[in-house]
């Protein structure tokens, strides 16, 4: 290794959106701020992704094929041995069966600093949260 070359640590993201000029957009954006990321366009293909790839973070798109699919990726990712940090990414501010969402709901804004913040903050806690498992258990 030559001198000043640093290993780069970067985050692998999930991206589960049934809109494709959504999911290209938001993949891009992750890409350039340095985020490793996978897509899926069904909630079946991001379950499939994240029961073969650990992820440090899983977005998904609220209503894919139908309007509980984004729940049912959330749900997969909470119970994913690995921990990874989960959020619904919407365009607007929408409920489950008349009650708000369960955990983080980042919204698609025009202001992409702002998501991208909320996205750093979301791997930032759960490496926190693994580190204090980690030693907890170590």
């Amino acid at each position: 290794m030559g001198t000043g070359t640093r290993r780069k640590i970067v985050a692998r993201v999930l991206l589960a959106d049934g809109d494709p000029a959504s999911r290209l957009t938001l993949k891009t954006v992750l890409e350039a701020s340095g985020y490793c990321v996978d897509s899926a366009a069904s909630a079946a293909e991001a379950v499939g992704l994240m029961d073969k790839q650990e992820y440090e973070l899983v977005l998904s798109d609220l209503s894919m094929e139908s309007p509980e699919s984004g729940f049912r990726v959330i749900e997969h990712a909470r119970l994913m041995p690995y921990r990874p940090a989960a959020a619904i990414i919407t365009s607007q501010r929408e409920e489950r069966n008349g009650e708000k969402v369960d955990g983080p709901v980042l919204i698609k804004p025009e202001d992409l600093p702002e998501l991208m913040g909320k996205i750093a903050f979301l791997i930032s806690n759960r490496a926190s949260r693994e580190v204090a498992r980690t030693m907890r258990h170590g």
